[in-house]
């Protein structure tokens, strides 16, 4: 498992983007941690990574929103999904077995559908108002941070 600790929103989008350098075609991330953890703020520095112009927001009422950059960025929010019948209903088999990265934003609630070698990213908010940030299942090369 990594660890980091980041101290302002610029910090998680720079420890994003340094995610994103390393990761490849058909990389799943799934994200996990509360309401305003920093989800939507890692997944603007994995964005920058991928070459992506357009501004990330969460996909909260869209569900899925797609990017385009080096590579497709399909980032995912399954918070008012029922689980996993109603994620697979959602035809993301396309894009989690796809070439794109796909990001998975309150993904506790669909895991069984995931594939074994997703990855599992964790934040925290601490009381100083850092974010811990885990990163588990990573295949990866190093990150430095």
């Amino acid at each position: 498992m990594l660890t980091f600790k980041t101290h302002s929103a610029d910090e998680t989008i720079e420890l994003g983007r340094k995610i994103g350098e390393k990761l490849k075609k058909g990389d799943v991330i799934a994200m996990q941690g509360t309401l305003a953890a920093g989800k939507t703020t890692i997944t603007k520095g994995i964005a920058q990574a991928l070459d992506i112009p357009d501004t990330i927001t969460s996909p909260t009422f869209c569900l899925i929103s797609e990017y385009a950059g080096k590579m497709p960025l399909y980032h995912m929010d399954v918070y008012r999904l029922e689980g996993g019948e109603d994620f697979v209903n959602l035809g993301t088999d396309d894009m989690i077995y796809g070439d794109g990265v796909s990001i998975i934003e309150w993904s506790e609630k669909i895991m069984d559908e995931l594939p074994s070698r997703t990855i599992i990213l964790k934040i925290t908010p601490q009381e100083d108002n850092s974010r811990l940030i885990e990163i588990d299942n990573w295949n990866n090369e190093a990150i430095e941070f």
